[in-house]
């Protein structure tokens, strides 16, 4: 609210109260005349007199009256949203509307997301699943987790985690019996894509020489990396799967790792937020805890996500 306005607002429900400018004054810590000035300038804008004036008090006119009323509304109105906005900014509360891709619900968000209920009982969390393209300013987003770099000025990004994507296969397919070393012995077989791969091909890097090889065009194109999972997991083809995700399904067996001497480029996984001067502190909470999380992700391998057991 209009700060000039709001502050009127107050020197005039206090003139009221107190009965008199003079009385008004030494509560509000003003002059007789700083105060005298402010309703005429109420008045001047309303284009009605709010006080019947004589030597020995005040009365409120019915325009007064009318004004007086509304102002008690407003000025409490305006007294919660302060309060409101006080909380926002310095105690992490309200709704978090974060939006993430599909992968992550599998796991990868379980505890930070209960470490959040845990510690800010005032924060509610509302969460979007999506691997479409999302215009988080136009959603009203607070925290997008986004892969790879981002081309929108009007964002901030803040670096969370750079994870390894791993070609790898079921346990099932007649891949796993054969010694795999190098990309080419995959030409042969189905590969299932993410459609991130359209813009940024699969290429291998030998872990000695640094030779580069790029993978065929994929077979199978999906844009939902737990589908893509999934159907590796069932044998149609072979994967190229972020390893968090697949971490507990490569110590069970499920999964097995093809060429093991050679390395995909790793992907980056960003918090990114609306460009903003100050960010709400549940917002701030969300980033500390992501990114906490994420680290102890990369750097431990006997945390398994996909099936939240934190060893």
């Amino acid at each position: 609210m209009n700060q000039k306005l709001t502050r009127g607002l107050k020197v005039f429900a206090k003139t009221v109260e107190a009965g008199s400018m003079s009385k008004a004054a030494d509560l509000l810590h003003m002059t007789t005349s700083a105060v005298s000035q402010q309703i005429s300038k109420l008045e001047q804008d309303i284009g009605l007199s709010l006080f019947n004036r004589n030597t020995r008090n005040l009365t409120l006119t019915e325009a007064g009256t009318i004004y007086y009323n509304s102002a008690i509304q407003i000025l409490q109105t305006t007294e919660q949203a302060e309060h409101e906005l006080e909380l926002l900014q310095h105690t992490p509360s309200g709704i978090l509307k974060i939006s993430a891709p599909i992968g992550f619900g599998g796991g990868l968000l379980s505890k930070p997301l209960r470490y959040l209920s845990e510690q800010f009982p005032q924060i509610k969390v509302d969460l979007i699943l999506t691997d479409e393209p999302i215009d988080i300013i136009t959603e009203g987003v607070d925290l997008a987790i986004c892969i790879g770099p981002l081309q929108d000025s009007n964002l901030i990004a803040r670096h969370l985690a750079d994870w390894q994507l791993i070609p790898c296969v079921s346990c099932h397919h007649p891949l796993s019996k054969l010694n795999i070393e190098h990309p080419d012995s995959l030409a042969p077989h189905a590969l299932i894509g993410h459609t991130s791969s359209k813009q940024n091909p699969y290429h291998l890097s030998h872990l000695q020489t640094h030779q580069q090889v790029a993978l065929p065009a994929a077979r199978f194109m999906v844009n939902n990396m737990q589908a893509c999972i999934q159907l590796t997991l069932d044998g149609i083809g072979y994967g190229v799967l972020p390893e968090p995700e697949i971490r507990h399904h490569l110590s069970s067996g499920r999964l097995k790792r093809l060429c093991p001497d050679w390395s995909l480029r790793e992907y980056s996984v960003y918090a990114v937020t609306p460009h903003r001067d100050t960010v709400a502190a549940k917002t701030t909470a969300a980033i500390e805890s992501l990114k906490e999380w994420f680290t102890e992700v990369s750097n431990d391998s006997q945390v398994f996500v996909g099936d939240f057991n934190f060893i």
